[in-house]
């Protein structure tokens, strides 16, 4: 797949086929892929948790917030709730100012290998970072800043132009998720 077919086709997925599960491996190799990404000062603060067993995903799922803009939407039903996640967390032992960007540049790098893979992911930063610590066994030093949610993406995501200016996104009433996208020109100075 050439590099801008991979970008186009990694969306925020916020609907998988649950039954369908990520294996371990897999999860690891994508880690593997961010583990290798640029740090800000090579710091390298990030760590992993990954979950792919049903129970700790369950538990992960009811601390999620899911789609902000769809506010009649609590997020996927039974039957296509994510397979897996990670957990990315910053160790605040060796962590900077700059980390921020780290956790960006890992993320994307993340999804676009989930991509490669066949699977789907959306990145969640709206989740209950206490009670997340507690399920996954997090040490104090440990601060989670991100939940991925994987798995095999099983909605139609459609790039669109924003009408009137509003770049919302939304679902029509077919389930189709829309994503509007401002034009090129509208974004180089």
């Amino acid at each position: 797949m050439k590099f801008n077919e991979l970008v186009l086709k990694n969306r925020s997925y916020r609907r998988f086929s649950q039954e369908k599960k990520i294996e371990y491996n897999d999860l690891r190799e994508l880690i593997e892929l961010a583990r290798i990404t640029p740090s800000a000062r090579n710091l390298q603060p990030l760590k992993y948790k990954i979950v792919n067993d049903d129970k700790m995903c369950g538990e992960i799922f009811s601390l999620l917030g899911w789609a902000g803009y769809l506010k009649d939407w609590d997020g996927p039903s039974e039957g296509d709730k994510p397979s897996a996640y990670i957990i990315m967390v910053i160790d605040k032992n060796i962590t900077s100012s700059e980390s921020q960007y780290d956790q960006g540049i890992s993320a994307q790098t993340i999804l676009l290998g989930a991509t490669e893979k066949g699977f789907g992911g959306c990145m969640i930063g709206t989740f209950d970072k206490n009670k997340l610590s507690g399920i996954c066994g997090l040490t104090d030093n440990f601060i989670p800043v991100l939940v991925i949610a994987l798995g095999y993406p099983c909605e139609n995501i459609v790039i669109t132009e924003p009408d009137c200016g509003d770049i919302k996104y939304y679902r029509d009433h077919k389930g189709n998720h829309y994503v509007p996208k401002r034009k090129l020109e509208d974004i180089i100075l």
